[in-house]
């Protein structure tokens, strides 16, 4: 796999960011084509109203997000896409599993889409659930920008699902503005590659204070909730109400579970049941150690549920397929590993010009220096140069990343609040420095531990592969990483830490926590050359990907 092509726009001319005269965003549409349909979509920019500020974004047929695409399972779909945006694109087609010739990866199932260039994907939907698409050129900035939908595939059963009287189909991202405009990215170069780059305001389906959301008490209410940012994770509750998860990122769970709250990393999806026991309002949150912040709110009105309904409700089912899977899995927990991946991190940031002793800090805690190079006792993060972190908090430090956190928080960031809890980082906790990283001062790796090299993974179509993910500790920036497989398949999550996985659901991302060892079992459906990567963007433009094969 050429790394270069997902990174390699060496452009000097900065990108646009002048709203004027561009067509105004308009709002997201629905497109049923049924069976063996065919749709259009045009990628190109749009002026976007966020709050006070109109600011360039880009966008699939004129909205962000793009259309939601809705199909049947076991049907086909027919894609031309044109490109009118900024930069030559691909459009990837997460977590479906479909021909590699489709993918949307460039240089290796197809060349780039040119700028006034078209192409044609042929799309294929064997599973139920909630899938998305977008670019995979410079993800960081396409990405970022408005580059983005979802796909739901609705299921042969008519009984898959539990019973639900309303959806909503809800993408959550972030934005970084900075002045009433997007913060800059450079055309050279991803910046941010340490930790992604978080947004100060928050976007629910491309929204910053979304229409309040409608529904009746005695309706249940299915969100179909996918992770859209960068680098974000987001963690959903809605106080009041009962939440049930039934579904993730490819169809059902193993058995329906109620929960407070649900846990999303980038490119993650979840499939939530809510049952308002009262008319009233009610807030849809993302909480963090950090704070919480309001996304959306839930008008209810009607009369409470009636007690059927609400025993309905109350009924927790199984899927049977995934009960079978369970019960052949013990051999895998025993069994050793058939592949390991190593995921590290290299810092190389230039020193400082200093005279006299060199002095060490961490940027994520300043408290911490040493008079040696070493590692910082809290987060493991690698020791910078003390003069080196003043140079970028000199150079970098005239905006605060976080001074414009959503206007409709009703609990906005608490500064004091930690920002790195339970091996998630939840804040951009040293905002100069990660804003100078880039591909050339961080590098992103995926490592085979046997080999020390990068990983050189072959498979057969009907294969099952049981692959350990370790998160190193002992890298120069140990961090969260939400890792992705392309089409080839799917793969349950064994177990986490030694500890059994206590509810399955096919997956296509995981996320593996700072210092977690997660253990999957990939299940190898469609051959070609595929990919894996972190779906943090701006890793992934920093080197944390890699090609495999899988042979028929």
């Amino acid at each position: 796999m050429d790394h270069s092509g997902h990174h390699a726009h060496h452009a000097s001319t900065p990108f646009p960011t002048d709203p004027t005269g561009l067509p105004e965003a308009t709002p997201p549409t629905t497109l049923e084509p049924g069976d063996d349909g065919t749709v259009e979509l045009a990628v190109a920019p749009v002026a976007k109203r966020l709050g006070d500020a109109t600011v360039r974004m880009l966008a699939y047929n004129g909205s962000v997000p793009g259309p939601l695409l809705v199909v049947r399972q076991g049907s086909e779909l027919t894609v031309d896409v044109t490109n009118q945006g900024d930069l030559e694109t691909t459009v990837h087609w997460h977590g479906l599993r479909l021909d590699n010739s489709s993918d949307g990866v460039p240089y290796d199932t197809q060349a780039p889409i040119a700028i006034g260039g078209e192409h044609t994907y042929r799309l294929r939907f064997p599973d139920p659930g909630l899938y998305w698409y977008h670019p995979h050129l410079r993800e960081d900035y396409t990405q970022e920008l408005g580059l983005y939908g979802t796909i739901l595939v609705r299921p042969a059963d008519d009984g898959y699902w539990p019973p639900a009287q309303r959806d909503i189909v809800m993408t959550l991202d972030d934005l970084l503005l900075e002045d009433g405009r997007i913060a800059p990215f450079s055309p050279a170069e991803t910046t941010h590659a340490a930790m992604g780059r978080f947004g100060n305001v928050y976007l629910v389906n491309g929204e910053l204070a979304p229409a309040a959301l409608t529904a009746d008490a005695g309706e249940v209410v299915r969100f179909w909730l996918v992770d859209t940012a960068n680098t974000r994770v987001f963690n959903v509750r809605i106080p009041g109400a009962r939440l049930k998860l039934v579904g993730g990122d490819s169809g059902r769970v193993e058995h329906d579970e109620f929960v407070d709250e649900v846990l999303i990393a980038p490119s993650e999806r979840a499939v939530v049941d809510v049952l308002f026991p009262a008319p009233g309002e009610y807030a849809l949150e993302h909480h963090s150690p950090a704070g919480t912040q309001r996304l959306a709110t839930m008008t209810v009105g009607g009369e409470p549920p009636t007690p059927e309904r609400t025993a309905r409700f109350e009924t927790l089912r199984g899927a049977a397929d995934l009960a079978a899977e369970r019960a052949g899995l013990d051999p895998w927990l025993a069994a050793e590993p058939d592949e390991v991946l190593s995921l590290v991190a290299e810092m190389n940031l230039p020193a400082a010009h200093h005279d006299g002793p060199v002095t060490y800090t961490c940027p994520m805690h300043p408290e911490v220096t040493s008079a040696e190079p070493g590692h910082c006792p809290h987060c493991r993060m690698k020791l910078l140069p003390a003069a080196t972190v003043a140079e970028a908090q000199h150079e970098h430090g005239d905006h605060d990343e976080h001074s414009e956190h959503a206007h409709h928080d009703d609990h906005a960031h608490d500064h004091g609040a930690p920002t790195t809890s339970g091996g998630i980082e939840w804040e951009d906790d040293m905002v100069e420095v990660n804003r100078m990283t880039t591909p050339a001062t961080m590098r992103w790796r995926f490592v085979d531990p046997a080999t020390g090299g990068e990983p050189d993974w072959r498979f057969t179509v009907g294969q099952r592969v049981k692959i350990r993910l370790v998160n190193e500790l002992e890298s120069d920036h140990p961090m969260h990483h939400p890792f992705h497989l392309h089409g080839a398949g799917r793969f349950l999550v064994l177990a986490r830490d030694g500890a059994t996985e206590p509810n399955l659901v096919w997956k296509d991302t995981v996320l593996i926590r700072t210092g977690q060892t997660v253990d999957i079992l990939f299940d190898v459906t469609n051959p070609g050359r595929w990919m894996a990567h972190c779906h943090i963007a701006e890793h992934m433009e920093s080197g944390m990907m890699f090609g495999f094969t899988v042979d028929a």
